[in-house]
């Protein structure tokens, strides 16, 4: 064969593919310029002889396309294994509605009016030329390559290619192995400062194994390409194996080309996409120098509270967040799929059924953040838990009990409870602390209140104005029952300020031989139950 030949053997699968595709893009036109459904609906099948289409046709419901090509190209085929049927004993005859390409007195194929119309050709006649000549040059083409010069040529042409490709492997292994005896050698050196930068995260052995194993997925690669190429190459040199060859080529092709064309449709969408998230992102950078500016103190919006910048910010930010996916969803390549559907809906379905209390406990961390019941710092009383504010989350809120102990609490469960806050108004209006005594009718009351002030006056750590108060709570069977209120704008010393003004109560009262009679009284003892200041500090006691 000469090379010419071979140019021309070569080139007719490109012309073929080309017609091909001038077919689907001519049916394509049809079908958006308002094509009848039916035309939309035809079944066709390839006419295959040694891997190469010669063309397409249609079938009916009794006679599928699939089974009038296969008896098509069987008759073909028989035509090429007679040699005694020349290519130009094929030709078309005329019989009303069709032509029918014969060979001598062999049917071939018969073309009707209707596959001119699906061909978009002006009649059954011309598109019969066309077919002829197509099954001329397969049958000479089949009888060509089928003899002993081709096949010996071809035969060289294999080999020559598997020598290159072997020559080209050997190669690629020297290439590689003299990269990673190049990099080892570069790298070492950085790769100790790397691993000192990482914190040891890695090590210097493990990076350098990352390498070397990136180094050799890319030369596996390149020899797997490599010889899948040469193998579908020479497979597709012989008439048998030829067909396997562009089948094993379309494993690869096809998926590439699929996902090419998807990239080129989905890029208009995707520069979109990208374009929004720009715009978004200046956005919120924007938003949050604005609520930082809050946060400082040198943006004042009237009637905002400074605690609710960052709160209100994040709120913002998901709200753009969420608008922004909004307008972007339908530029997502694959978001009107069904697949893409489902996977919404089952991620919807699992954020509905396992984040519920999520979505409870951030609501009520924002209506606690603008309810404003607390901050950070501020001693609250959530339920049967006391404790100091150290963090406020938009799920939960840490206290740190008196006790040193960190409770956390989710914020649905704050927002249902009653919170006492002992800080709010102790900073300017100060914290009442408050604790009761009962004495015998027998004291004057005068004498009482006079004890209880002068034990808050020894009492460090309270505030003297406002001045301390005696409250009467009642007056019960055996005793009356008196409550020393006192100011404090340390609530957080709150426990600790009891326990003195206690301690200062008691020495109060021993010093001027007053019993109290809380917690009970059954009646009145020989003598007052109270402590002797010369007993103040029995051991083991000290002053």
């Amino acid at each position: 064969m000469t090379a010419v030949a071979r140019l021309r053997a070569g080139l007719r699968p490109a012309i073929a593919g080309a017609l091909c595709a001038a077919l689907m893009l001519a049916q394509a036109a049809r079908a958006q310029g308002g094509a009848p459904p039916a035309a939309e609906r035809i079944e066709t099948a390839p006419v295959v002889i040694d891997g190469e289409t010669l063309f397409r046709l249609r079938g009916i419901s009794s006679y599928p396309a699939r089974q009038r090509a296969e008896a098509v190209a069987a008759r073909i085929r028989a035509i090429a294994r007679d040699a005694s049927v020349p290519p130009s004993a094929l030709r078309a005859v005329e019989a009303g509605d069709r032509s029918n390409i014969v060979a001598g007195e062999r049917p071939v194929v018969s073309v009707f009016d209707l596959d001119a119309r699906m061909e978009d050709t002006d009649s059954h006649q011309a598109l019969a030329m066309v077919y002829r000549e197509a099954i001329a040059r397969a049958v000479a083409r089949h009888r060509e390559e089928r003899g002993a010069p081709y096949l010996r040529s071809q035969a060289i042409h294999a080999a020559i290619v598997f020598g290159v490709m072997l020559v080209v492997l050997f190669a690629l292994r020297l290439l590689f192995r003299w990269s990673a005896n190049a990099l080892e050698r570069r790298v070492q050196s950085r790769l100790k400062d790397l691993e000192a930068k990482s914190f040891r995260i890695l090590s210097a052995g493990e990076l350098a194994s990352a390498l070397q194993g990136g180094l050799r997925t890319v030369h596996f690669l390149l020899g797997f390409v490599l010889v899948y190429a040469g193998v579908c190459y020479a497979l597709g040199l012989f008439p048998w194996t030829r067909r396997l060859a562009r089948r094993s080529a379309d494993l690869v092709i096809d998926p590439l080309a699929t996902m090419w064309i998807g990239l080129v449709d989905a890029l208009p969408g995707l520069v979109f996409i990208a374009l929004l998230a720009v715009i978004t992102a200046y956005i919120l950078k924007l938003v949050r120098l604005f609520f930082a500016g809050v946060a400082r103190g040198t943006i004042r919006p009237k009637g905002f509270d400074q605690d609710w910048s960052w709160p209100t910010y994040r709120l913002l930010r998901l709200a753009v967040i969420a608008f922004a996916v909004v307008l972007a969803y339908p530029y997502i390549p694959g978001s009107s799929t069904e697949a893409f559907k489902g996977v919404s809906l089952f991620l919807g379905l699992l954020m509905s059924l396992g984040a519920a209390s999520m979505v409870a406990n951030s609501l009520a961390g924002y209506a606690l953040i603008y309810r404003r019941a607390f901050k950070v710092g501020d001693r609250i009383k959530v339920g049967e838990v006391t404790g100091d504010v150290v963090a406020m989350r938009q799920q939960v809120t840490h206290l740190r009990t008196p006790k040193n102990e960190e409770v956390t609490i989710p914020s649905a469960a704050i927002l249902g409870s009653h919170v006492v806050n002992y800080s709010s108004l102790a900073r300017e209006q100060g914290l009442i602390l408050h604790t009761t005594v009962g004495i015998g009718y027998e004291t004057p009351w005068r004498q009482v209140e006079a004890m209880l002030i002068e034990a808050a006056g020894r009492t460090q750590g309270l505030l003297r104005d406002p001045p301390p108060f005696v409250l009467q709570k009642s007056l019960g069977d055996f005793c009356i029952t008196y409550e020393i209120n006192v100011y404090t704008d340390h609530p957080q010393q709150m426990n600790a300020l009891y326990s003195a003004l206690h301690r200062n109560i008691l020495d109060v009262f021993n010093e001027y031989r007053v019993q109290i009679m809380t917690p009970a009284y059954e009646g009145d003892p020989e003598k007052p139950k109270v402590v002797a200041k010369a007993d103040w500090f029995t051991p083991p006691a000290s002053k």
